[in-house]
């Protein structure tokens, strides 16, 4: 019985080294898998060819291919590095001078233009997903002035160096060339056509290559999702603010007055705050319009050129700073839409 035992012991184990030989074997890359160019041998190239191939079909060789082609680009981390914001310790008139940057006559009068020339694809993107045209355009207007700065430096380039050489965000950059590489293939498009920023944001909108799949639409119905076409990019924008949760019709934010030496005295403030009107109401905050029957909205300071600004934001503006986690930013899209509105009505 013993000797049975062991000789059952003995084939198991030989089976299992079998099957473990056979996934080596599985997971291995063929010789012509291998990259040359800036990226050869550097570390994680292996294990993304490899899931490339299982989790999109990729054959190893044209993911090595492809990668052969991107340059590493010393610019873009250097751009990346930069990034951080730098903190202040008391009110400077930040928000003034950024506001400054987008509301200006010129770009108030071309995006009323934009709104003519584009006038059809902007109705039947708000008819479709209910996001007023105004706010689109100043979404395209702020991103990319309307089209005009859409970024020059190749997507595949920007992601390559930022997946395999930027240890810090690696993870999140690798998943974006992964969703790259999958949309060129998908739209037929060469890897190394598409330019746009050195993060690898993408045509009017400056989408993300995972924003492509979740929201980038054909809205100039040709059979291709092109967020460099003004169309497909205008219903794409239309799309991700209905995505996250845009209310058609609803308000964005409301200006509120504060009372001779307003404090905070621990109410929180930004876009994620949460406040009940009557509470804010309680501490003299008092909204300067209608706020459309809203009971709970979040708490804003602008840090404004002689002294600060409240306003009160509601869900809309917070689908706004899904675009951009920033409060500057959600307003200065929502006072350049206010303003393109005013300035197209005035002109009809």
């Amino acid at each position: 019985m013993r000797t049975a035992s062991f000789l059952s012991v003995i084939l198991v184990l030989f089976f299992l080294a079998g099957c473990a030989s056979r996934t080596v074997r599985e997971e291995s890359l063929p010789a012509d898998a291998t990259v040359s160019g800036d990226f050869a041998g550097f570390a994680g190239i292996e294990p993304f060819i490899k899931r490339m191939r299982s989790e999109h079909g990729f054959a190893p060789a044209d993911t090595a291919a492809i990668l052969s082609t991107a340059q590493r680009q010393q610019t873009v981390i250097n751009l990346m590095n930069h990034q951080a914001p730098k903190k202040s310790s008391g009110p400077n008139g930040a928000w003034t001078r950024y506001r400054a940057k987008f509301l200006t006559a010129d770009t108030i009068n071309k995006g009323a233009a934009f709104w003519e020339q584009h006038a059809a694809a902007l109705a039947r993107a708000s008819s479709r997903y209910g996001v007023p045209p105004e706010y689109v355009i100043a979404i395209i207007g702020v991103e990319t002035h309307f089209g005009g700065f859409v970024g020059k430096t190749r997507i595949l380039d920007a992601l390559t160096t930022l997946a395999f050489d930027y240890p810090r965000r690696a993870a999140y950059f690798t998943d974006e060339l992964a969703a790259f590489l999958v949309m060129t293939r998908d739209e037929q498009v060469e890897p190394t056509r598409p330019q746009g920023s050195f993060a690898g944001a993408m045509g009017l909108g400056q989408f993300m290559p995972s924003s492509f799949h979740r929201y980038a639409v054909d809205l100039s119905g040709d059979g291709h999702r092109d967020l460099w076409h003004p169309t497909d990019a205008i219903g794409s924008v239309a799309n991700y603010f209905k995505a996250h949760g845009w209310r058609s019709g609803e308000l964005v934010a409301v200006r509120a007055d504060a009372p001779s030496g307003f404090r905070l005295e621990g109410l929180k403030t930004g876009f994620d705050s949460r406040h009940k009107v009557a509470e804010l109401a309680k501490r003299g905050l008092t909204p300067r319009s209608t706020l459309g029957g809203a009971q709970q909205v979040s708490l804003l300071q602008l840090d404004a050129a002689g002294g600060y600004e409240y306003w009160l934001g509601l869900t809309n503006f917070y689908v706004i700073t899904r675009y951009n986690h920033n409060v500057h930013y959600a307003m200065a899209i929502h006072q350049l839409a206010q303003a393109i509105r005013a300035r197209r009505k005035a002109g009809g």
